[in-house]
């Protein structure tokens, strides 16, 4: 079923005036199993499309956020608009659009698990790239866009290229930043390789502040006693806090792990600064629940990210961890713990086939895309195997941004300069 052949319905479109922006918000009412025409389950999924005064008429560019379970920005002005908005809609109508399942797409809570185990697992292997491309495609053609262009960030770069595997003739750029994802490979072969980057970050770390090493070891030792509780009521466990070096795939992530390790693990200031900096919490659930089925493509992930830890890391344990997640959260994160027997389930679901290779490889999709050589969450040497498919995505290979590049603000001008064949100055 494709969003021309199934029941769409509008919601009246809401037009706001923030400052010097125009902003036009549409909610669509669509198939929660776009593949299944005899299932009346419907959800809702939510854009907001910024442009600037004499924009009215510019090409639209969709934004795919990062995650999964992660909702479009919100803000449009300030130091938490994005940094790269500004260069976006000199050229753009940009499109915010919410994933399914987040933001003001129906979004998943802890409400829903009052449907028990089963149903509410079944509801979220509804949830994925190929279901959101699907939605994207509604949108599109409720704007009335014979084609659009595309910014993928992280997972949004995944759903790109689920895109580029059903539906590349909507899109004219495409342009991704840390998110050619595999699309040949399992589950095991990622984590396992992000396992070798956090190895290396680690390294990295320590040599530049050998000291915090053994502070990181005597960390290890009171979250082992469970000493360490944090002020939402969790009780550290190791592997939860060596998970805070997942600050090193950022920009200045090092800083923060820098200052999380000069406190005093008694003090205040530790613990809600390890709170927040330890990924996966109990805002977005679904960033837990099933990331791990991001990167399967026909897989059974098995808590893939466990079953390949290497053994130095069983026994270093001042070696950190990046988006490496636990079952043993399920029983230690309370934010977790609601959602245990679902988050077990997904683990073994067999998740279905989104990413085509034969189809991206004949997709002629044009644009380029940002690959970050010290990528610990999206491994360079899996993107490089991808944009194999890709000839004419131009690449940009830099080591002067960590995974979360775009929001520097420079990765998105110097993407499109080098998709439209400018000088790079």
């Amino acid at each position: 079923m494709t969003a021309s052949t199934a029941t769409v319905t509008a919601a009246p479109v809401v037009r706001r005036r923030i400052l010097d922006l125009t902003l036009e918000e549409h909610t669509l009412t669509v198939p929660l199993v776009w593949s299944d025409p005899t299932d009346t389950r419907t959800i809702d999924v939510f854009a907001s499309v910024a442009s600037r005064e004499g924009g009215e008429d510019l090409p639209y560019l969709v934004f795919l956020q990062g995650g999964p379970g992660s909702e479009a920005p919100r803000s449009m002005h300030g130091p938490t608009s994005p940094s790269w908005l500004d260069q976006a809609l000199a050229h753009h109508r940009v499109v915010m659009i919410d994933q399914r399942g987040t933001g003001r797409s129906t979004p998943v809570s802890d409400r829903i698990l009052s449907r028990g185990t089963e149903a509410v697992a079944e509801y979220l292997t509804h949830l994925r790239a190929d279901a959101i491309v699907r939605d994207c495609e509604a949108m599109r053609e409720h704007l009335g866009a014979a084609q659009w262009n595309l910014l993928g960030q992280s997972f949004g770069g995944f759903t790109s290229l689920a895109y580029l595997s059903t539906d590349a003739a909507s899109l004219d750029q495409v342009y991704i930043t840390g998110g050619l994802s595999t699309v040949t490979r399992t589950p095991d072969d990622v984590y396992a390789l992000c396992y070798d980057k956090m190895r290396t970050a680690s390294e990295r770390y320590y040599r530049r502040f050998p000291e915090h090493r053994e502070r990181m070891r005597r960390l290890v030792d009171l979250a082992a006693a469970g000493d360490i509780v944090l002020p939402g009521g969790e009780v550290v466990s190791p592997s939860r806090l060596r998970s805070a070096g997942s600050a090193l795939g950022t920009n200045d992530g090092w800083q923060t792990l820098w200052t999380l390790l000069e406190h005093d693990p008694s003090s205040n200031a530790f613990r809600y600064d390890l709170a927040a900096a330890m990924p996966f919490g109990g805002r977005n659930p679904l960033y837990f629940v099933f990331h791990e089925s991001s990167y399967s493509n026909g897989h059974v992930t098995d808590w893939s990210a466990e079953r390949t830890e290497p053994q130095d890391f069983r026994d270093d344990v001042t070696l950190f961890t990046g988006e490496h997640i636990r079952r043993d959260w399920t029983e230690t994160v309370p934010a977790f713990q609601p959602w245990r027997d679902v988050t077990l389930a997904l683990a073994e679901h067999a998740w279905p086939t989104i990413y085509d290779p034969a189809a991206i490889a004949a997709s002629g999709a044009q644009g380029a895309a940002a690959v970050y050589v010290n990528d610990v969450y999206v491994p360079l040497e899996f993107s490089l195997e991808t944009a194999e498919l890709l000839p004419d995505v131009r690449l940009w290979i830099t080591s002067e941004h960590e995974h979360n590049g775009l929001r520097a603000g420079v990765v998105l001008e110097r993407l499109v300069d080098l998709a439209h064949d400018r000088r790079i100055r």
